[in-house]
C-alpha cells in the first residue's frame, strides 16, 4: 500500500514537472507582455459568446455521458449527472490529462449504485473515444482547407467515413451493450465539438485576428487531443507546446497561438471551477 502511494507521488511530481518545464519553455520562446497585452485589448462581448458556447459544449458533453451510463444500468437525472460532470471537470483542473476527474466520478458511481469498476471504466473510456474520434474527423474536414500545399489531400475525405465505421465495428464486436448508443452519441460530440470551435473562433474575433483562422482551428484541435493526454496537469502545458509548434509549421504567429490557448484555458478553469462546491459538498450532489 505504501509502495502505491509512493508511485502515485512520483507520477505527480513527474507530471508537474513535465507541465512545469512545458511552459518554461513555452514562455520563453514568446514575449509575455504581447500576451498580456493581447488579453487586455480583448473584445469582451466576444469573450462572453465563446462562454457560452464553451458552457454549452460541456452540457451537450454531460449528457452524452449519460448515455453511456444508462446503458450499464445507471438511471441517474440529468441534474444529478451535470453535477458529476462539474465535479469532475473541477478535479481535471489539477489532476494529470483529465483522468483524475474521471477516476473520481467512476469512485462515485460505484460506491452509490454498485457497478462494476470495469463497466464504468470502459463508459467513460469510450465517452472519451467518441469525442477524440470527432476531432480526428474535423481535424481531416479541415485539413482539405488549408492553404497549404499537402499532397494527396482531397483523398482524405474517405478517413472520416472509414474511421466512423471501424468505430462502429469495433464498439459493436467488444462492447455491444454500448452499440445502441453510438450513432447517437457521435451525433452528440459533433454539436460538442463545433460549439468548442465556434468557442476558440470567438477568441480570435475577441484578439482582433480574422485571417487564417482555419489554420489556428486546426492547430486547436490538435491541441485538444494532447491535452487529453495523461502527461501533463489539466492539459496545461501540452495545448500551449502544441500551439507553438503548430505556429511555426503553419507560420501562425506565435503570441496569437498561445494567446489563444491559454484563453481557453482560462474560460474552462473559470467554467470548472463552479464544481468547487460539490468537492466540499458532495450530498448536494444527490
Amino acid at each position: 500500500m505504501k509502495k502505491i502511494k509512493i508511485n502515485r507521488y512520483i507520477k505527480l511530481f513527474l507530471k508537474l514537472a513535465i507541465t512545469g518545464i512545458a511552459l518554461y519553455f513555452v514562455f520563453n520562446k514568446i514575449k509575455l507582455i504581447d500576451v498580456i497585452q493581447i488579453f487586455e485589448s480583448s473584445n469582451l462581448f466576444f469573450l462572453f459568446l465563446a462562454l457560452i458556447c464553451f458552457v454549452l459544449s460541456k452540457l451537450i458533453a454531460s449528457y452524452r455521458l449519460n448515455h453511456f451510463f444508462r446503458s450499464i444500468n445507471i438511471q441517474i437525472p440529468s441534474s444529478y449527472n451535470i453535477k458529476l460532470y462539474l465535479l469532475g471537470m473541477f478535479y481535471n483542473l489539477f489532476l494529470p490529462g483529465g483522468i483524475g476527474g474521471d477516476g473520481y466520478k467512476i469512485y462515485l458511481l460505484n460506491k452509490r449504485f454498485k457497478v462494476k469498476v470495469k463497466r464504468l471504466f470502459w463508459a467513460l473510456f469510450l465517452d472519451r473515444l467518441v469525442g477524440i474520434l470527432i476531432l480526428f474527423c474535423l481535424m481531416v474536414l479541415l485539413s482539405n482547407f488549408l492553404p497549404y500545399p499537402i499532397q494527396y489531400k482531397y483523398f482524405t475525405w474517405i478517413l472520416i467515413p472509414l474511421s466512423i465505421v471501424v468505430f462502429y465495428l469495433v464498439i459493436r464486436k467488444l462492447f455491444s451493450h454500448f452499440t445502441s448508443i453510438i450513432f447517437l452519441t457521435i451525433f452528440q460530440s459533433v454539436f460538442v465539438q463545433l460549439l468548442q470551435l465556434t468557442s476558440a473562433i470567438l477568441i480570435l474575433f475577441a484578439f482582433g485576428i480574422y485571417e487564417n483562422t482555419t489554420a489556428y482551428l486546426f492547430v486547436f484541435l490538435i491541441s485538444s487531443i494532447v491535452a487529453a493526454l495523461p502527461i501533463t496537469i489539466g492539459g496545461l502545458g501540452a495545448r500551449e507546446l502544441t500551439f507553438l509548434y503548430g505556429a511555426g509549421l503553419m507560420h501562425l504567429d506565435m503570441n496569437n497561438s498561445v494567446g489563444l490557448s491559454l484563453m481557453f484555458y482560462i474560460i474552462t478553469a473559470m467554467v470548472s471551477l463552479s464544481g468547487i462546491y460539490y468537492s466540499f459538498r458532495s450530498d448536494k450532489l444527490y
